[in-house]
This record gives structure tokens, C-alpha cells and sequence, in this order.
């Protein structure tokens, strides 16, 4: 299993501890039956790793593991349904997992694990499906010196997620396909912004047997269409891994950072912003 250690260098900081296995949506089913596993360590680990992924199928599974024996386990369980619910969940499940999440958080013998499903209650639960956007955002391209597509992509599909899961005024895409004019957005009565990001830094440095992985994010905020700029929030973090996983422990490190800019920094600017 892969430990990571990220400390984000935000303003207030911000100390996450994310435990990721290597993952993506062609294991999904793999990463379930790890959850009935008799080793806690890999039933955490795959806990995590379907987080990530972000595939509903995960969500079933994950509810029974608010019952798992181990707290950790539990407790990230709880955390990981905050973070796959969003607003295009199907009502009926949303509604299972609050419940499941409501029991939890009064009912948990364990203070950690109630304080988890409680956040993850209030995520769940705050969610809109009949929320009208009323703020459009235009997704940049993204850069990264390495030249990694990869990286870029990962870092556009977590604007979006974030967005989407934060914000239900908020939208990333436009009927129809393409992107508003200035006519359109007027008609709807639409505010529309510009979002870019790019990586600053990307290192890698030995740490003992391990990998210690710095990267530093710098995001761009601009007016839309004509594209005035008027905020530049950044922030870092560092993971530290196994060596033969820090190409992938790169990629986490700059998605991690993009996550926790567009929640704490982007969207709220946003709001204050429109008034919203």
C-alpha cells in the first residue's frame, strides 16, 4: 500500500493525510472485494482508491463500510461518500447515504468516525439538484512545465468536479455544447468567469527509501468572455512515497492542490464577488 503524506501550504493551512493505491475505473470491481479484506490496511486503502476514482458503483459498498470494525476504515468510508455524492447522484441514493451518514455521525462509538460523518452529512445533504446556475465558468486549458497531458487533464476534470460538487450555482458547461457569448450569458442573466491554472513547480527529492514530491500550483481568475484578470490564488503541497510510485504520486500532488484552491479560494471569491 502507498502512504502519502500532503501538507497544503494554503493560507489558513490546510493538513490532509491521504493514503491512495494506485487506481483507476478498470479495478473498481477489484477495489470492492478488498473492502471485505481481513487486513484493515487494505480495506483503507481501498477505501481511499475508490474516492478517488469517483465511480458510483463505489458508493453501496463504501455505506456497508461505515459498519467496518476498524475506525480508520470507517472513518474514511464516511469521508469518501462526502466526496462521490454530488448533485447528478440519483435522489433516491443521495437520500440512502444521508441516512446511513445521519446514523452514523449520532450513533459511532468513536469521535472521529461521527465527526467524519457528520462533514460528510452536511455535504450530502446541502446538496441541489434544483438550484438554477446562475454563474458560468469557462475552464481553461491548464499548464504544467513537464508537458504532461495527463496532469493537464486531471487538473481540468478537478475544476470541474469541485465545482460541481461545491457550487450548484455554478456551472462548467453550456447548453448546446461550445462556450456563451456575451449575448447569451445577458439573455440568462449569467455572471461568467475564466479559470486557468498552471504548475509552477514539480520536484522530487530522495527522503530516506522513500520520494519526497513538492509541486506548487498558481491559478488564474479572469472575467468572461473578454477575459480581465483580477486573481491569482496559489498553493503547494508535498507527498511523500514509495519511489517506484512517484510519477503517480505527482499527478495526486497537483490535483490535491487544484481541489483545495477551487474550494477554499475560488468559489468563495466568486461568491463574494456576484454577491452570491
Amino acid at each position: 500500500m502507498i502512504k502519502q503524506i500532503v501538507r497544503f501550504c494554503l493560507v489558513p493551512t490546510l493538513l490532509v493525510l491521504l493514503a491512495y493505491g494506485n487506481a483507476n475505473a478498470d479495478n473498481i470491481d477489484r477495489l470492492i472485494s478488498r473492502l471485505k479484506s481481513s487486513n484493515y490496511k487494505v480495506r483503507l486503502s481501498a477505501a481511499l482508491s475508490l474516492a478517488k476514482i469517483g465511480n458510483k458503483r463505489a458508493v453501496r459498498p463504501l455505506v456497508r463500510a461505515l459498519k467496518d470494525s476498524n475506525k480508520t476504515v470507517r472513518g474514511v468510508a464516511a469521508a469518501s461518500l462526502g466526496k462521490l455524492i454530488n448533485s447528478r447522484t440519483p435522489r433516491k441514493l443521495r437520500r440512502m447515504v444521508a441516512g446511513a451518514l445521519k446514523r452514523t455521525a449520532s450513533k459511532d462509538r468513536d469521535r472521529f468516525v461521527r465527526k467524519q460523518a457528520q462533514k460528510a452529512y452536511g455535504t450530502v445533504t446541502g446538496i441541489s439538484t434544483e438550484k438554477r446556475a446562475r454563474i458560468y465558468i469557462d475552464v481553461g486549458k491548464m499548464s504544467d512545465k513537464t508537458g504532461s497531458r495527463t496532469i493537464r487533464d486531471s487538473m481540468r476534470k478537478m475544476v470541474r468536479t469541485t465545482i460541481a460538487k461545491k457550487a450548484g450555482e455554478m456551472t462548467t458547461s453550456w447548453g448546446g455544447g461550445g462556450r456563451p457569448t456575451k449575448s447569451s450569458l445577458r439573455s440568462k442573466r449569467m455572471k461568467a468567469f475564466h479559470i486557468d491554472g498552471s504548475v509552477v513547480s514539480l520536484r522530487s527529492a530522495p527522503r530516506g527509501s522513500d520520494v519526497l514530491i513538492s509541486c506548487k500550483v498558481k491559478m488564474l481568475i479572469a472575467t468572461f468572455p473578454d477575459k480581465s484578470m483580477f486573481a491569482f490564488p496559489s498553493g503547494g503541497a508535498k507527498v511523500q512515497t514509495s519511489r517506484d510510485d512517484a510519477e503517480a504520486a505527482k499527478q495526486d500532488c497537483v490535483v490535491a492542490v487544484i481541489e483545495a484552491l477551487v474550494a477554499t479560494k475560488v468559489i468563495p471569491l466568486l461568491r463574494q464577488r456576484t454577491g452570491l
